[in-house]
């Protein structure tokens, strides 16, 4: 399912790109280009359902962060 969503995700307007370490912690960032790109993907019917999935069968609890990445650099 993850990569089902990446996948769809990918094809939305304003979506960026994605990190995860799911596997080993559980993480997926995905990055969008502003805020209404955001409720868009929230508001997506797959991502509602798969959303619903992860609530019924998958996580035991979750957080959501919306954030605005600044600078981004490294060595």
């Amino acid at each position: 399912m993850a990569q089902k969503m990446v996948e769809l995700a990918s094809k939305q307007s304003g979506f960026l790109g994605v990190e995860s370490v799911r596997e080993e912690v559980g993480i997926t960032v995905s990055y969008w280009s502003d805020l209404e790109s955001i409720k868009n993907w929230k508001a997506n019917i797959e991502h509602l359902e798969a959303q619903k999935l992860g609530h019924e069968k998958w996580y035991a609890s979750f957080r959501t962060r919306i954030s605005k990445v600044e600078r981004d650099y490294g060595m």
